[in-house]
Protein backbone atom coordinates (compact mmCIF):
# COMPACT_ATOMS: atom_id res chain seq x y z
CA UNK A 1 0.00 0.00 0.00
CA UNK A 2 1.20 4.00 -0.72
CA UNK A 3 -0.86 6.60 -0.57
CA UNK A 4 -1.53 9.89 1.06
CA UNK A 5 -3.79 9.56 4.71
CA UNK A 6 -4.89 13.15 5.44
CA UNK A 7 -6.85 13.36 9.05
CA UNK A 8 -8.42 16.32 10.52
CA UNK A 9 -9.26 17.25 13.69
CA UNK A 10 -10.85 20.56 12.79
CA UNK A 11 -10.51 23.81 14.86
CA UNK A 12 -12.61 23.32 18.40
CA UNK A 13 -10.15 24.21 21.05
CA UNK A 14 -10.92 20.81 23.08
CA UNK A 15 -7.56 18.58 22.07
CA UNK A 16 -8.63 15.22 20.43
CA UNK A 17 -5.65 13.35 21.87
CA UNK A 18 -7.89 9.62 20.70
CA UNK A 19 -7.85 10.40 17.09
CA UNK A 20 -4.19 12.11 16.52
CA UNK A 21 -2.47 8.90 18.76
CA UNK A 22 -4.25 6.53 16.12
CA UNK A 23 -3.25 8.14 13.35
CA UNK A 24 0.16 7.93 14.21
CA UNK A 25 0.43 4.26 15.62
CA UNK A 26 -1.39 3.69 12.08
CA UNK A 27 1.79 5.73 10.64
CA UNK A 28 4.21 3.45 12.67
CA UNK A 29 2.23 0.43 10.76
CA UNK A 30 2.27 1.58 7.27
CA UNK A 31 5.55 3.05 6.95
CA UNK A 32 5.01 3.20 2.94
CA UNK A 33 1.95 5.59 3.29
CA UNK A 34 2.38 9.36 3.86
CA UNK A 35 0.04 10.49 6.85
CA UNK A 36 -0.29 14.25 7.46
CA UNK A 37 -2.68 15.60 10.52
CA UNK A 38 -4.37 18.57 11.21
CA UNK A 39 -4.00 18.26 15.02
CA UNK A 40 -4.86 21.91 16.24
CA UNK A 41 -4.80 22.28 19.70
CA UNK A 42 -3.68 18.51 20.32
CA UNK A 43 0.07 18.09 21.00
CA UNK A 44 1.52 17.18 17.01
CA UNK A 45 2.11 13.55 16.19
CA UNK A 46 5.34 11.92 16.05
CA UNK A 47 5.34 9.62 13.96
CA UNK A 48 3.17 11.42 10.93
CA UNK A 49 3.69 14.53 9.69
CA UNK A 50 1.87 17.65 11.61
CA UNK A 51 0.22 21.15 11.01
CA UNK A 52 -1.95 22.69 14.07
CA UNK A 53 -3.91 24.26 11.19
CA UNK A 54 -3.94 24.33 7.09
CA UNK A 55 -5.15 27.41 5.19
CA UNK A 56 -7.75 26.45 3.62
CA UNK A 57 -6.44 26.15 -0.10
CA UNK A 58 -3.31 23.97 0.84
CA UNK A 59 -6.91 21.73 3.02
CA UNK A 60 -8.56 21.88 0.15
CA UNK A 61 -5.15 20.83 -2.33
CA UNK A 62 -4.46 17.87 0.22
CA UNK A 63 -8.35 16.81 0.46
CA UNK A 64 -8.26 16.15 -3.35
CA UNK A 65 -4.39 14.79 -3.34
CA UNK A 66 -5.07 11.87 -0.46
CA UNK A 67 -5.93 8.55 -1.10
CA UNK A 68 -8.00 8.57 2.41
CA UNK A 69 -9.39 11.00 4.52
CA UNK A 70 -10.30 10.64 8.54
CA UNK A 71 -11.74 13.61 10.60
CA UNK A 72 -13.98 14.30 13.60
CA UNK A 73 -17.22 14.70 13.19
CA UNK A 74 -17.83 18.61 12.14
CA UNK A 75 -20.41 18.71 9.40
CA UNK A 76 -18.12 21.55 7.40
CA UNK A 77 -15.03 19.07 7.30
CA UNK A 78 -17.29 15.95 6.52
CA UNK A 79 -18.32 18.12 3.27
CA UNK A 80 -15.58 19.36 2.02
CA UNK A 81 -13.93 15.89 2.03
CA UNK A 82 -17.08 14.72 0.62
CA UNK A 83 -16.43 17.56 -2.19
CA UNK A 84 -13.22 15.87 -2.87
CA UNK A 85 -14.80 12.96 -3.22
CA UNK A 86 -14.30 10.57 -0.32
CA UNK A 87 -16.00 9.03 2.79
CA UNK A 88 -14.22 9.81 5.16
CA UNK A 89 -13.66 7.65 8.44
CA UNK A 90 -15.19 10.04 10.72
CA UNK A 91 -14.35 9.90 14.45
CA UNK A 92 -16.52 11.82 16.23
CA UNK A 93 -15.56 13.37 19.29
CA UNK A 94 -16.60 12.10 22.64
CA UNK A 95 -17.70 14.30 25.37
CA UNK A 96 -17.01 12.12 27.91
CA UNK A 97 -13.18 12.12 27.45
CA UNK A 98 -13.34 15.93 27.20
CA UNK A 99 -12.94 15.42 23.44
CA UNK A 100 -16.28 18.29 23.70
CA UNK A 101 -18.80 20.02 25.44
CA UNK A 102 -21.95 17.63 24.26
CA UNK A 103 -22.52 14.31 21.86
CA UNK A 104 -23.83 16.41 18.94
CA UNK A 105 -20.71 14.89 16.83
CA UNK A 106 -21.71 11.46 18.09
CA UNK A 107 -25.09 11.49 16.77
CA UNK A 108 -24.44 13.39 13.36
CA UNK A 109 -21.64 11.00 12.62
CA UNK A 110 -23.98 8.02 13.23
CA UNK A 111 -26.75 9.49 10.91
CA UNK A 112 -24.26 10.04 8.07
CA UNK A 113 -23.15 6.73 8.27
CA UNK A 114 -26.29 5.27 7.88
CA UNK A 115 -27.03 7.50 4.74
CA UNK A 116 -23.05 6.16 3.45
CA UNK A 117 -21.91 9.64 4.03
CA UNK A 118 -18.98 8.82 6.29
CA UNK A 119 -17.75 5.60 7.72
CA UNK A 120 -18.14 6.29 11.28
CA UNK A 121 -15.33 5.03 13.63
CA UNK A 122 -15.59 4.55 17.42
CA UNK A 123 -13.37 2.09 18.66
CA UNK A 124 -9.27 1.68 17.37
CA UNK A 125 -9.53 -1.84 16.43
CA UNK A 126 -12.60 -0.59 14.03
CA UNK A 127 -10.35 2.28 12.70
CA UNK A 128 -7.45 0.11 12.00
CA UNK A 129 -10.13 -1.91 9.83
CA UNK A 130 -11.21 0.56 8.18
CA UNK A 131 -8.42 2.54 7.49
CA UNK A 132 -6.82 -0.76 5.70
CA UNK A 133 -10.21 -1.21 3.88
CA UNK A 134 -10.22 2.14 2.67
CA UNK A 135 -6.15 1.98 1.66
CA UNK A 136 -6.70 -1.09 -0.41
CA UNK A 137 -9.88 0.05 -1.77
CA UNK A 138 -7.84 3.61 -3.11
CA UNK A 139 -5.25 1.10 -4.61
CA UNK A 140 -7.56 -0.61 -7.12
CA UNK A 141 -7.46 0.56 -10.67
CA UNK A 142 -10.32 2.99 -11.41
CA UNK A 143 -10.89 3.48 -7.86
CA UNK A 144 -11.04 7.70 -9.10
CA UNK A 145 -14.07 6.91 -11.08
CA UNK A 146 -15.66 4.73 -8.22
CA UNK A 147 -15.36 7.81 -6.15
CA UNK A 148 -17.08 9.90 -8.46
CA UNK A 149 -19.83 7.45 -8.96
CA UNK A 150 -20.30 7.11 -5.20
CA UNK A 151 -20.21 11.06 -4.53
CA UNK A 152 -22.90 11.32 -6.76
CA UNK A 153 -25.09 8.86 -5.12
CA UNK A 154 -24.09 9.35 -1.32
CA UNK A 155 -24.93 13.75 -2.29
CA UNK A 156 -28.53 12.28 -3.21
CA UNK A 157 -29.00 10.35 -0.24
CA UNK A 158 -27.52 13.45 2.10
CA UNK A 159 -30.20 15.76 0.60
CA UNK A 160 -32.73 13.37 0.91
CA UNK A 161 -31.86 12.84 4.54
CA UNK A 162 -31.69 16.46 5.04
CA UNK A 163 -35.17 17.07 3.50
CA UNK A 164 -36.34 14.65 5.55
CA UNK A 165 -35.09 16.39 8.58
CA UNK A 166 -36.14 19.50 7.87
CA UNK A 167 -39.62 18.46 6.94
CA UNK A 168 -40.36 16.45 10.73
CA UNK A 169 -38.67 19.26 12.42
CA UNK A 170 -41.88 21.74 13.78
CA UNK A 171 -41.01 25.78 12.78
CA UNK A 172 -40.27 27.40 16.38
CA UNK A 173 -41.46 31.03 16.39
CA UNK A 174 -40.26 33.08 19.19
CA UNK A 175 -42.85 33.86 21.52
CA UNK A 176 -43.02 37.79 22.44
CA UNK A 177 -44.34 38.33 25.63
CA UNK A 178 -46.20 41.53 26.91
CA UNK A 179 -45.61 42.38 30.62
CA UNK A 180 -48.16 45.01 32.10
CA UNK A 181 -46.30 47.95 33.03
CA UNK A 182 -47.22 47.92 36.71
CA UNK A 183 -49.68 51.09 37.37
Amino acid sequence: MSGLVLALVGTDHHPFERMVNWIDRAAWHHRDVHFVVQHGATAAPVAAEGHDYLAHDRLVALLHEASVVVCHGGPGTILDARDAGHVPLCVPRDPGLGEHVDGHQQRFAAMMDRTGVVRSVTTHDRFEVELVTALERAARPGAAMLLDTEREASRARLATELDGLIARRPHRFPRFHRFAAAG
